[in-house]
């Protein structure tokens, strides 16, 4: 296989964008090129893209340096995302020869998919075809997410910019409240990303420091929630404090599993995976609040802006974006399939990380918690260990280059067209 000439790469990516994940496209490119590649393909909008058609030759619109600078700069997905869930083998065998139909009449050698639990099946399963039918296309996975609850990695890309963020407006948040005077006091609540793990809400925890007491509770989705002690807890802080804020997780759930958020939300919309789309559990909460305390209540929702705050990114985090591109790139120039790049914390201080590559089966449809002892005893806040471990991740910042006081991004031209 090494003696065969190179001929062409093609990536994608997958669910949901983060502020680095084009630094990790821009690693895959860099190094394809680097190594000799003829092509770079782009997926539009993942697999499913791919499956219809829609690609794009990197090269046409990745031109200069300044190019591959503004990429690493951009926020969401350069090439767009997809939700996509490919069928197990034996369920649509069709589905599969479409796809490497297409990448044999592209020449494919190198499959490289930026992604998170979802994405790695993709790449399990497609490796998987490639074996059954004798193929030569390496297929490896790049790891994205920021709910950064991939396994058998420290963390992953887009997790240290996201909790940059939110520790960040937390305390800006805090800041603006304890601004206003109001008779009865008032409760905050901050919803944050985090379906099943609760890494982003605990992040909220950074706002805390010399000049600001953090968050007053954290609540994760890894401990029941208790909406009678919740509100028991509001009732004792408002005694204490005229502004209170708290932080939750949009995925906190009762005891019997029920979310939060299904008691005062009827949304019912389930993507390809089977997930339900959790929004509406701060605004929940804070009605509760009112009825039972009867005191002023704000619901704020971070949503996509955690995600996809490029302004706010950690330059840590964006390095490490780019190395794991590239390395998840070397693995398929030198024959890994099958397989995923972690990042291995080597030292906390100071801080160094290095990356391997894993068997892909041992990571897709797993799912990395928060551990039980970095949450506190009571279930409301997060220990110092959790501070220790995520600290490291948002040092650093990236300056923006501006036009007329905005940040640049890098776009495809004529993208509409494309479509």
């Amino acid at each position: 296989m090494k003696n065969k000439p190179k001929r062409n790469v093609i990536v994608g990516q997958s669910g949901g964008p983060t502020a680095a994940i084009n630094s990790s496209l821009a690693g895959v490119y860099r190094t394809a090129i680097d190594r000799g590649y003829q092509k770079v393909y782009g997926m539009l909008h993942g697999v499913q893209g791919l499956l219809e058609g829609r690609y794009i030759d990197l090269s046409d619109h990745i031109k200069t340096k300044l190019d591959e600078e503004l990429l690493k700069r951009t926020p969401s997905a350069y090439l767009g995302s997809c939700r996509f869930k490919l069928p197990g083998i034996s369920e649509d065998r069709a589905v599969y020869e479409q796809i490497f139909n297409i990448l044999n009449d592209l020449e494919i050698d190198c499959f490289i998919y930026i992604g998170g639990n979802d994405s790695m099946d993709t790449i399990k399963k497609l490796s998987d075809y490639a074996i059954v039918t004798g193929s030569e296309i390496r297929f490896v996975g790049c790891p994205k997410t920021v709910d950064n609850d991939l396994a058998l990695t420290d963390h992953t890309p887009g997790y240290g910019s996201a909790a940059k963020y939110i520790g960040t407006s937390v305390k800006e948040v805090i800041r603006d409240g304890w601004s206003l005077e109001t008779a009865k006091g008032q409760v905050l609540i901050i919803e944050i990303m985090g379906r099943n793990a609760g890494w982003l809400t605990g992040a909220s925890a950074l706002a805390k420091g010399e000049d600001c007491d953090g968050p007053d509770a954290i609540y994760l989705p890894e401990i029941p929630f208790d909406v009678d002690a919740f509100v028991e807890k509001c009732r004792a802080l408002l005694k204490k404090k005229r502004s209170v804020v708290i932080t939750v997780s949009e995925g906190i759930h009762t005891e019997d599993g029920t979310y939060i958020s299904d008691m005062g939300n009827s949304a019912s919309y389930v993507d390809a995976f089977g997930h339900k789309q959790l929004t509406g559990t701060a605004r929940y909460l804070c009605n509760v609040i009112s009825e039972r305390i009867g005191c002023k209540t704000r619901a704020i929702e971070l949503s996509s802006l955690q995600r996809a705050a490029s302004h706010c990114a950690s330059r840590v985090d964006i390095l490490e974006a780019y190395e794991v591109g590239g390395a998840a790139m070397k693995a398929a120039d030198e024959g890994e399939s099958g397989k995923m790049v972690v990042i291995e914390r080597t030292s906390d201080d100071p801080y160094q990380s290095g990356t391997e590559v894993k068997d892909v089966h041992r990571i897709a449809n797993d799912e990395r918690l928060v551990p039980r002892e970095w949450i506190t005893e009571d279930g409301t806040y997060v220990t110092n260990r959790f501070i220790s471990y995520v600290r490291p991740l948002i040092q650093g910042d990236v300056a923006a280059i501006m036009v007329d006081g905005i940040p640049r991004h890098l776009f495809v031209p004529g993208y509409q067209e494309l479509l």
